[in-house]
């Protein structure tokens, strides 16, 4: 990784945050959008400690929000004119529904829609890096959804667990899609399942969810540091230069659901989606 430039969404805690310090330590420099200032501050610490050469960046966003979306991809496009490797990191769940100023349901925009709009705006930047890589952290969670093109925005019917398992889903099909879309370009995409991780995902949820996230974590979760192996493998690992549009846990192929892969779903979803988001 010495001297490639990574881009990662969802850097500022977790497996993200590990990932992002350990490619530092090996030799890459860090582009990272934060929400929070002070958690990007402590990671811009941790980046110049792990690579104290590279010339880390930090860029403040909200990804939940397409405007925000579109605002940093477009700074970091205008800012980076190669991109190695693409991580898209961020994620989130929620046990009430919510929506964005934009009318979406706040899991399905930050977990699906903030993917598909920033890998799309920096995708010339990619393309003009042999080699690069679009490395996208799904979840095993991914079968407990359901994809509904009657109810992306789960009007009719809200549940925190599905609609986090419908987003991982999404995040399947996308690298599918996508996978096929870059065949002959260089650039390669493929997502994983990191494992039930200990960190503080979930933990902005009280009542039942946050209860049984708090337990679960205990009881079986894995460190950050085992969490984030299988996104370093797909960053930086040669044995899979080249390989495109696959699911991996453990740092090894593995099939997801049926309906993740399902190729008409997939270039659905893109279509949709890029008509949602204006980009695509």
């Amino acid at each position: 990784m010495q001297g490639k430039t990574v881009v990662v969404t969802g850097a500022t805690s977790g497996i993200g945050e590990v990932a992002a310090v350990e490619l530092a330590r090996r030799g890459a420099r860090i582009v990272f959008v934060a929400r929070n200032p002070l958690r990007r501050d402590r990671t811009l610490t941790r980046l110049s400690v792990a690579n104290d050469k590279a010339k880390h960046a930090a860029y403040l966003a909200d990804l939940s929000r397409l405007s925000e979306m579109k605002r940093v991809a477009g700074e970091i496009a205008a800012a980076e004119p190669r991109i190695d490797v693409l991580v898209n990191n961020a994620g989130t769940l929620f046990a009430a529904r919510e929506t964005t100023p934009d009318g979406l349901e706040m899991t399905f925009a930050t977990n699906h829609m903030a993917y598909f709009v920033v890998t799309n705006l920096l995708l010339d930047r990619l393309k003009a890096t042999p080699g690069a890589r679009i490395v996208s952290t799904s979840s095993d969670a991914h079968k407990t959804g359901k994809l509904n093109f009657d109810d992306l925005q789960s009007e009719k019917s809200f549940s925190g667990f599905r609609a986090y398992g419908t987003s991982k889903l999404c995040n399947i099909l996308f690298t599918r899609e996508l996978a096929r879309r870059l065949a002959g370009t260089g650039v390669t995409a493929n997502c994983l399942h990191p494992g039930f991780v200990a960190t503080g995902f979930a933990d902005n949820n009280d009542g039942l969810m946050g209860f049984v996230f708090g337990i679960a974590k205990k009881l079986a979760a894995i460190t950050p540091e085992d969490g984030a192996k299988t996104i370093l493998y797909l960053a930086s690992s040669p044995e899979v230069a080249g390989q495109s549009g696959g699911y991996y846990t453990k740092c090894a192929p593995a099939t997801p659901s049926a309906a993740a892969q399902n190729d008409a779903d997939a270039k659905r979803l893109w279509e949709i989606s890029a008509k949602i988001a204006g980009v695509g």
